[in-house]
């Protein structure tokens, strides 16, 4: 399945207007690196990525075998190593309203990993760059 966003900075730094089919969201840089902070910068919409994806393959998961799960919660933190050209994603994952057993959070870890966003970060990446 393809997918295909569009973003469109203009002169006000930093500030990107992101379109992906009738949905638009607003990115920008902190202060600190001359943005406005008007938006999630390009970092937190990576690991946004990974945590939004992970959720819904977990509630998906949650609602196919009709376990009482209140609510999934996920936190990415992802630290990024230039110079080493190293990233680390920190995923921390609970449920509230549940008592799940080991077994079931053994299922879960192992369907969180399945989620497409975590297949796509943890193989092969090519980007292909052409100006148009």
């Amino acid at each position: 399945m393809a997918v295909t966003v569009k973003a469109s900075l203009g002169k006000e730094k930093y500030y990107t207007e992101v379109i992906a089919g009738e949905n638009t969201m607003i990115t920008d840089e902190p202060v600190d690196k001359g943005g406005q902070n008007k938006g999630f910068n390009p970092f937190e919409i990576l690991a946004t990525s990974l945590a939004s994806c992970t959720a819904a393959t977990l509630r998906m998961y949650i609602e196919r075998k009709e376990w009482n799960v209140e609510k999934v919660n996920v936190e990415v933190e992802l630290e990024n190593f230039p110079l080493t050209k190293r990233a680390v994603f920190k995923r921390d994952i609970t449920f509230e309203g549940t008592n799940l057993d080991e077994e079931q959070l053994k299922r879960l870890h192992t369907i969180a990993d399945a989620c497409p966003i975590h297949k796509i970060l943890t193989n092969e990446i090519e980007i292909l760059t052409k100006f148009s």
